[in-house]
């Protein structure tokens, strides 16, 4: 429901065009069962590795059984995933766990889970982190320092637009993303620009990476909130592009090249080669945080002399190349937890790891994205052979949960078994506005693979799998199809009905 102030915070008149704050509609049909809806779910075709199909649908299994209706008392106004262990929404939980719905959106609409946020914006656009599962009010009031972010809504719709061709949702949700990301210009940045956060509203909670941060920002301008607010500012402008918003655009365009410039000239550590949290007189973090690898989802934030040392830290065997890629810090950085991980202390979270894969991916680096994905996926298929389930975190140096860690995690950890597996380890994505997938074989097997029953667009379909020889291809909708491999890429056009390309 809309909400009003006091005169000491000025309305942000694009919260006026939030279409979801006057959302009076509880959507609260139940969805159809889940053996209906395996049916229609992508059908991974891995003959040799049934142990990553078991997880697979098992992640599925669980999403399907934490989908809950609001309450009709409540101002939450479209059914959610209810993790279990918690009795809050969570803003950047809700943004990874919507990209679920790449791949279910015609069984259930995983992006309406974000129209709970947008309906609760408030009049000055801004949005809380959490809200009450109950009753859906908010957990925090706004200065509260803990109380919003991290601001990666825009990145989760663009993902999701991107992937579909849902461009009429852009239009809906484009000014509630604006007047956010307005608030956290106005309310989490300091003069020069740099933004700001706690460990708290970070997500990445008891990381030793800033003194005493839990709950307060200590003055030092943080990285990955500033990397974020430069992967907003892209993502707004080019949906200003599509919209005919021309003057957000320049606005964003403008805020852009100025975080690119101060992140470049004051959070490159070069003795360290990495991208830290800063104080006011420039004296560094002691940690290398896997927050950092926000800079990769936007290409540009790394200039091409810095890219190469930048990333050469996940191939280090002393810092993020563990026995269970991507702990949450550096192995050589201060406070790190070789045993359990200790929450964001090194484990493993696959939502960082989901992150990182994305950005490795958009700077040309699909190789070590691949073994990283894969090595994350096996050590987590391994842990669910032992354990019968998901966890929220994973240890580094060892095959197990982390500890503390919740089990039965349907979250963010679904993301490993689902995601992860169709988009880096069988390789498969898409570009759906150029109506173009591409496929990404690097999956070492004398076996066909691939995926049945993708689907592509409104109503289109896919089936495809191949060998090292040959690519057998069914499609209800044409399409241009690139495949890469370690030594090859090749594009062609692909029509309705079945067909094969030859890649002897």
């Amino acid at each position: 429901m809309p909400q009003t102030f006091g005169s000491t915070r000025l309305p942000e008149p694009l919260t006026e065009q939030n279409p979801f704050r006057t959302e009076t509609n509880i959507h609260s049909s139940s969805p159809i069962p889940f053996a209906e809806a395996r049916l229609r779910l992508p059908q991974p075709l891995l003959p040799q590795f049934p142990e990553w199909l078991e997880v697979y649908w098992r992640a599925w299994e669980m999403i399907w059984s934490h989908l809950t209706p609001p309450s009709p008392k409540s101002r939450l106004c479209t059914p959610f995933i209810a993790t279990p262990g918690h009795n809050h929404l969570f803003m950047a939980d809700t943004a990874f766990m919507s990209q679920y719905g790449l791949y279910s959106r015609r069984l259930f609409d995983f992006m309406g889970m974000l129209n709970n946020f947008y309906a609760n914006q408030h009049d000055d656009g801004f949005i809380c982190r959490q809200l009450d599962m109950e009753t859906g009010e908010d957990a925090h009031y706004p200065f509260d320092p803990n109380s919003s972010g991290p601001n990666i809504l825009a990145w989760a719709e663009w993902h999701y637009f991107r992937h579909t061709g849902h461009d009429a949702r852009l239009a809906q949700v484009f000014p509630a993303l604006v007047a956010y990301h307005r608030w956290c210009r106005s309310y989490r940045t300091w003069p020069n620009g740099l933004h700001w956060t706690t460990g708290y509203a970070s997500g990445l909670t008891n990381q030793p990476r800033v003194p005493d941060s839990m709950y307060h920002h200590r003055h030092w301008s943080w990285v990955d909130a500033t990397m974020q607010a430069t992967l907003n500012c892209l993502v707004l402008e080019q949906m200003s592009s599509l919209l005919d918003e021309d003057e957000i655009g320049r606005e964003m365009a403008e805020e852009r090249l100025r975080l690119v410039a101060l992140i470049n000239e004051l959070m490159w550590n070069e003795e360290s080669q990495f991208y830290q949290d800063v104080t006011y007189n420039g004296r560094f973090s002691p940690v290398k945080s896997v927050a950092a690898y926000w800079g990769l989802l936007y290409p540009n934030i790394v200039p091409t002399d810095r890219l190469t040392p930048f990333i050469q830290h996940l191939r280090d065997t002393w810092a993020f190349d563990l026995h269970h890629r991507i702990p949450a810090q550096s192995a050589d950085s201060e406070g790190y937890n070789s045993q359990t991980g200790n929450q964001w202390r090194g484990a493993v979270w696959p939502a960082m790891n989901y992150m990182v894969l994305k950005g490795l991916r958009g700077v040309g680096q699909a190789t070590l994205a691949h073994e990283i994905a894969r090595n994350h996926l096996e050590q987590v298929t391994a842990v669910y052979q032992h354990t019968d389930t998901l966890w929220e975190n994973y240890a580094p140096e060892t095959t197990a949960p982390g500890d503390p860690a919740r089990p039965n995690a349907v979250g963010t950890s679904a993301l490993s078994a689902i995601n992860i597996l169709l988009e880096d380890v069988i390789g498969l994505s898409v570009d759906w506005p150029l109506r173009r997938v591409i496929w990404d074989r690097r999956l070492a097997t004398d076996q066909p693979y691939g995926v049945h029953h993708y689907p592509l667009g409104e109503e289109g379909r896919l089936d495809i799998e191949g060998t090292a020889e040959i690519i057998t291809i069914t499609t209800t909708v044409p399409f241009t199809l690139t495949v890469k491999d370690a030594e090859q890429s090749l594009q062609t056009a692909v029509a309705i009905g079945t067909s094969t390309i030859d890649l002897t």
